[in-house]
C-alpha cells in the first residue's frame, strides 16, 4: 500500500495514500516504531476504504444489472408494441384498400353506390330464402356464418359454369338446329334399320324356305341315286341342327350293300368317290343347271360302277349339257363329241375333235 524510495544518504521516504513519512536511519528505534504504527494504521484505514469502495461498487453493479434487465424488458415491450402498432396500421391500410376495391367492384358490376348497397343489402336487412327453399319460405335475419357458407356454395357453382360467353345464344341456336337435324337423321336411320331388319328377316325366311325345299329335294334324290349306284345299299342325308336352318350342316350317311358301316372314312376310295358323285348328282337333279363340268370323276371306279355312273349321266343329258374330262373308254363311247389334246414332236399342243352322233 505504499512505496519506499531510497536516497543516497540512506534516507528513506514512505508514501502511504496521501501521507508522506520520512525515516531517518540515524535516529533511534522509538521513532521507527512510531513510524511503523502510523503506517499500519494508515494501511488499515486504506483497507477499510478499499472494502467500502468494493462494497459500494458491488451494490452499484447489482443496481446496474437490475436496471439493464429492466431496460431489456422495456425494450422488448416497446418493440412488441411497435410491431403491433405497425401491424394494425398495415391491417387498417389493407382494410381501407379492400373497402375501396369492394366499392369500385360494386359500382362497376352492379352500378350501386356504397350508401345504396348498405341500405338495401346491409347486415340489418333480412336475407331472402335460397333457390332450394320452399315456396312459402320467408326472409330470415342475417347470419354471417350461414351467408358465408351460402356465398361459397354459390361461388363454386359459378366457377363450374365458367366464364360468360356472349355468343352463347347464337351457339345454342346453331346447336339446337344441328340437334334437330341429327335427330331427323337418327329417325331416318332408325326407320332404315327397321326396314333393313324386316328385309333381312324376310330374306332369312326365304333362305330357310328355299334351303329347306332344296334339302328335301336333294335328300330324296340322294336316296334314289344312291340306290342306283349301290344296288341293295342305303344312303341318306340329315341336318346337324334342324332347328336353325341358317347355321345347320348336312351329314351324309352311306351303307354300301353287304357292309354295316355308315361312316365315309371306313369306305374304300372308290366307294367314297361314288358316294360323292351320288351327292353331286342328287344336287344336280334337285336344282338342274344348263351344263356341268366333271373332271375324271370315274377315275377310281371299276367297269361295273362306271357303267352305272354312265347310266346316271344319260339321265342328266336330258336336261343339261355335260362336259366330262376322262380317260375311260366307256365314258367316251357315250359322248356325242370328243375333243382330244395331243402334243406333237415339236412340243406344240394340238386339239383334235370328233363328233360321234348328232344330239337330238
Amino acid at each position: 500500500f505504499g512505496r519506499v524510495r531510497m536516497y543516497n544518504a540512506g534516507f528513506a521516504v514512505f508514501t502511504v495514500g496521501t501521507v508522506v513519512l520520512a525515516l531517518d536511519p540515524f535516529h533511534g528505534g522509538a521513532g521507527a516504531r512510531v513510524t511503523l504504527e502510523r503506517i499500519e494504521s494508515s494501511l488499515a484505514a486504506a483497507v477499510r476504504q478499499r472494502e467500502a469502495a468494493e462494497q459500494a461498487r458491488s451494490a452499484r453493479e447489482a443496481e446496474l444489472r437490475v436496471v439493464r434487465g429492466q431496460v431489456r424488458e422495456l425494450s422488448g415491450t416497446l418493440e412488441r408494441l411497435v410491431n403491433v402498432v405497425h401491424g394494425n396500421e398495415v391491417a387498417r391500410a389493407e382494410q381501407r384498400l379492400r373497402l375501396e376495391q369492394l366499392e369500385q367492384r360494386a359500382l362497376e358490376e352492379f352500378g350501386l353506390e356504397v350508401e345504396s348497397l348498405v341500405s338495401e343489402y346491409g347486415p340489418e336487412q333480412p336475407v331472402p330464402p335460397g333457390p332450394d327453399a320452399a315456396e312459402d319460405a320467408r326472409p330470415v335475419p342475417y347470419d354471417r356464418a350461414v351467408q358465408e357458407k351460402r356465398a361459397k356454395a354459390a361461388e363454386r357453382q359459378l366457377n363450374q359454369l365458367g366464364k360468360v360467353n356472349p355468343l352463347a345464344l347464337e351457339e345454342f341456336a346453331a346447336l339446337e338446329e344441328r340437334h334437330a337435324f341429327l335427330t331427323s337423321q337418327l329417325e331416318d336411320l332408325k326407320k332404315t334399320q327397321r326396314e333393313l331388319l324386316g328385309l333381312v328377316k324376310e330374306v332369312d325366311e326365304r333362305v330357310q324356305e328355299v334351303f329347306a325345299a332344296a334339302y328335301d329335294d336333294t335328300a330324296r334324290e340322294f336316296e334314289r341315286i344312291f340306290a342306283r349306284l349301290f344296288p341293295g345299299g342305303e344312303g341318306s342325308l340329315s341336318l346337324t341342327e334342324p332347328d336353325d336352318m341358317l347355321a345347320t350342316g348336312v351329314e351324309v350317311a352311306a351303307r354300301p350293300p353287304g357292309k354295316k358301316v355308315k361312316r365315309l372314312s371306313l369306305l374304300s376310295g372308290g366307294e367314297r368317290s361314288l358316294v360323292a358323285i351320288a351327292f353331286l348328282v342328287a344336287v344336280f337333279k334337285a336344282r338342274p343347271s344348263p351344263f356341268y363340268v366333271l373332271d375324271e370323276v370315274e377315275a377310281a371306279l371299276d367297269d361295273t360302277n362306271t357303267q352305272r355312273l354312265i347310266t346316271v349321266f344319260e339321265e342328266l343329258r336330258e336336261s343339261s349339257q355335260l362336259i366330262i374330262i376322262t380317260h375311260q373308254k366307256r365314258t367316251m363311247e357315250g359322248a356325242d363329241a370328243l375333243y382330244g389334246v395331243s402334243m406333237r414332236g415339236d412340243g406344240v399342243t394340238q386339239v383334235v375333235s370328233q363328233r360321234l352322233r348328232e344330239h337330238v
